[in-house]
């Protein structure tokens, strides 16, 4: 690790957790994140603060100007542009050492679970649950750990999936019912710092994981009541009628 290394990311190798080692092991960690928006902007910014060597974004919108309340990887001058690239142009300036690659388009079957093979961590910071069904199902299949979050209106959630870990619930697990769940941010709204809060959540998870510190979001859903600023923890077991889980055992 050169110098300006060593001065860039001075104040996480002071943790007893990080030292030289742990921010090495970030440098040569690679992670995909499944969408450039709200909860994609904090996740992003910090892991290439913190210096995650390879960022994979996934994203095929453009910025919209409604985009710009809570979606801070993309300016007014990005209005247009893919989503994508808005964001690997802010990430350069923010960490120019950061590798981010841009996949423009909608991963799915094979291409999705090729980039999910790839990653040491997948971000879900999708806004729909087709989505967040097809990361899942991918990353059981690929045994990977993944970081879940979503917000809407002034509520959060985040969780981790362990997927290596063989007695570890799936997103499945917790929700199985596709038909039921179609509430996006564009009918309902959002507060714009609770997609901040809960992105941040979800760099620091990944941080985590990819360290192998402390305890992370395994098994446990946090809840945000931003409202009333109360925070709830429920405890996840593995379903062991999950579709997921039978298909891939």
């Amino acid at each position: 690790m050169e110098d300006e290394q060593l001065l860039r990311y001075s104040r996480q190798i002071m943790l007893p957790g990080v030292d030289v080692t742990g921010q090495q092991k970030l440098l040569n960690s690679r992670v995909l994140i499944i969408g450039a928006g709200g909860l994609g902007s904090p996740v992003a910014m910090y892991l290439a603060a913190a210096g995650v060597g390879q960022l994979v974004l996934v994203d095929f919108d453009t910025v919209d100007l409604s985009n710009l309340q809570r979606q801070l990887l993309h300016g007014s001058h990005d209005l247009g542009r893919p989503k994508v690239e808005s964001a690997r142009d802010t990430l350069a300036v923010l960490n120019p050492e950061v590798g981010v690659i841009a996949i423009n388009q909608k991963l799915e079957g094979e291409a999705l679970l090729a980039e999910v093979e790839q990653a040491d961590v997948v971000v879900d910071a999708s806004d729909n649950f087709a989505t967040r069904f097809a990361v899942n199902d991918a990353c059981v299949m690929a045994k990977k750990p993944l970081v879940s979050g979503a917000a809407i209106r002034m509520e959060g959630q985040v969780s981790v999936f362990h997927n290596e870990r063989p007695d570890s619930p799936c997103y499945r697990c917790l929700y199985k019912d596709e038909g039921e769940l179609s509430q996006t941010c564009s009918e309902n709204g959002v507060l714009a710092p609770v997609v901040g809060i809960i992105g941040t959540i979800q760099a620091t998870e990944v941080l985590k994981v990819l360290l192998g510190i402390g305890d992370t979001l395994d098994g446990r859903l946090l809840l945000l009541d931003a409202l009333t600023m109360e925070w709830r923890s429920m405890r996840l077991k593995k379903d062991p009628g999950c579709s997921c889980h039978s298909q891939n055992s």
